[in-house]
């Protein structure tokens, strides 16, 4: 069930694809654990990475959109990269180069992620110049960054200071950005500011004269600048979006590209859990294995069956993504889903495997000290856990009581451009977006002790009534919020394990960990505040126990075993 890369061979991509991800994997591996511990320790530039990913043109094949820069002559070919032919943008296979790079450190996935949305507003724009630009930089090996957030204001994209002058020959610009990542070397910088007559995007050179940089603001390997524009010349053809238009593409560009942090949370929690099991498996307390002693079993066990579920459902999202249109934007509830729900499972499984491992997981010449730093950023990279709970919240109504008939989405790992998610359109209307029948996904599997108890809970969340003057109250709703969000993450996650064929034994232990987790959130709600003596009782009606069996437990923990010494990272 997970990346191993000494055995995992992406046979359902086509050639190119395979080789690509192939060598990005022996890139990492030919330098060996020890090379990729001291550059993280001593916050060393990753001028190699980025040098291999030149070469390859890894980026730009991954990156650049069928069509989109078709007529530049170094898009042609290269004797070590690929063609133009093999370029689109495939969220299933930008998945698993997201996972490989959040398998070897959160630093090397975070240059990827950060050109993925310093490129969104190019890819939206109509501006084919820019456009023809970008896939130009991407094919000379440069880097992209994102100018949205600054520090007065976070992301809150209703308020910059970044102001346009109109002069003569176009405008210039003039204002600070902060936690701009790639900011340092960036070719192309798609930066929101606004002019006299509204929002604009415009694209920006991290070389020019009137680009200042000013420092790094974290602590870190990866860079996250803040920088300044003094009287940055903007052009006409630098303008991206204007008004409207850009708003919306600086939050349809997070939608696509913040799908990645679910990605980079399953491959550091897999790498983690290969030092993780091993280490517990060979150490010997009390002249016994430490993996002998209940509670061993059980955390360890847990981590592994979240982080299956981390996978299932982040994989059947993918597949949503690449089936959206005009008339299925299903993605929108999918997407704050994988930014929320699954990196917050990727601490909890840190965590766990942690609590095995202790002492050694602090050690400076594990994999597992540095997942245990990094995993925590990812839930908070964008908006934070709350401001996606709060999102989810807008598609519920529909979701759970007003499903629609939708042609069945297969799995796409087709080699396919998904051109759609660059004319999102407008970012509004959420709560009129429909959805399948939950229903069915769970009648599948019935059978299941633990799905039919979830399943128990899942309807008694349809009879749960919300006052009006309780919507005004966020940490009221939040609560209600996680139990829907085990609702919708089981529903994908049963439909992967459909298409999947996983072991049932398998599945019914990850219901059993969402029953368990319903059961948490209900009793957290039972004690808030603003809960009413009505919601009170019927917080208390839903908790229910996982329906135990010995010979699914057998089974998982036979599994977890199997990666004692299954993978590590050349010395």
């Amino acid at each position: 069930m997970l990346f191993n890369p000494n055995t995992t061979d992406f046979d359902q991509f086509d050639a190119e694809t395979r080789r690509l991800l192939r060598a990005t994997v022996d890139f990492f591996e030919e330098r060996g654990k020890k090379a990729l511990i001291d550059r993280y320790i001593n916050r060393s530039w990753y001028d190699d990475f980025l040098a291999f990913a030149a070469k390859e043109k890894l980026f730009a094949t991954f990156m650049t959109p069928a069509g989109s820069g078709s007529g530049l002559a170094s898009s042609s070919s290269s004797a070590s990269g690929s063609g133009s032919g093999d370029k689109r943008w495939d969220t299933a296979r930008n998945a698993a180069l997201s996972e490989i790079l959040g398998f070897y450190g959160l630093d090397y996935w975070y240059v990827w992620q950060v050109t993925v949305l310093g490129l969104g507003p190019v890819w939206q724009s109509a501006n084919a110049a820019a456009r023809a630009r970008a896939a130009e930089l991407l094919d000379q090996g440069h880097v992209m960054a994102f100018g949205l957030s600054e520090r007065a204001h976070g992301a809150d994209i209703y308020s910059t200071d970044m102001v346009l002058t109109p002069t003569d020959s176009g405008y210039v610009a003039n204002g600070t950005k902060y936690y701009i990542g790639n900011g340092n070397v960036a070719g192309l910088v798609s930066v929101f500011g606004k002019t006299p007559d509204g929002y604009v995007f415009f694209t920006a050179d991290s070389r020019h004269p009137n680009y200042h940089l000013i420092k790094n603001v974290v602590n870190k390997q990866m860079y996250v600048s803040t920088f300044e524009l003094r009287d940055y010349p903007v052009r006409e053809e630098d303008i991206l979006h204007t008004g409207q238009d850009a708003f919306d593409a600086a939050l349809n560009t997070v939608n696509v590209g913040k799908f990645n942090l679910c990605t980079a949370a399953i491959g550091i929690c897999e790498h983690a859990m290969y030092e993780a099991v091993t280490h517990a498996h060979q150490r010997i307390l009390y002249g016994k294995p430490v993996t002998d002693f209940p509670h061993v079993r059980r955390e360890l066990a847990d981590a592994y069956v979240r982080l299956v579920a981390m996978k299932l459902f982040s994989d059947r999202a993918v597949d949503y993504f690449r089936s959206a249109g005009p008339d299925d934007r299903r993605y929108l509830l999918f997407n704050p889903m994988t930014k929320m729900k699954v990196t917050t499972e990727g601490e909890r499984v840190i965590d766990l495997m942690w609590d095995v491992i202790a002492a050694k997981g602090f050690e400076a010449d594990t994999y597992f000290d540095k997942a245990a730093m990094d995993i925590r950023g990812l839930p908070k990279l964008e908006g934070t856990v709350h401001v996606n709970l709060a999102l989810i919240l807008k598609f519920m109504p529909n979701y759970l009581h007003d499903p629609v008939a939708y042609e069945p989405v297969p799995t796409r790992v087709d080699p396919a451009d998904d051109e759609f998610l660059f004319r999102q359109g407008p970012a509004r209307g959420l709560g009129a977006i429909r959805f399948h029948d939950w229903r069915i996904a769970y009648d599948r599997f019935a059978h299941l002790p633990n799905v039919a108890a979830f399943r128990e809970q899942a309807d008694a969340l349809c009879r749960l009534n919300v006052a009006k003057e309780q919507h005004a109250d966020l940490d009221f709703l939040l609560s209600v919020g996680q139990l829907f969000a085990l609702v919708v993450y089981g529903h994908l996650i049963l439909e992967q394990a459909e298409l999947t064929n996983v072991d049932t034994h398998l599945l019914d232990e990850i219901f059993a960990v969402l029953v368990r987790d319903f059961s948490a959130h209900a009793t957290d709600l039972h004690g808030k505040s603003a809960t009413t003596e009505e919601q009170a009782t019927w917080a208390l009606s839903t908790i229910r126990r996982p329906v135990p069996s010995e010979a699914r437990t057998t089974t998982v923990w036979n599994q977890v075993l199997s990666l004692v010494a299954a993978y590590e990272m050349r010395p």
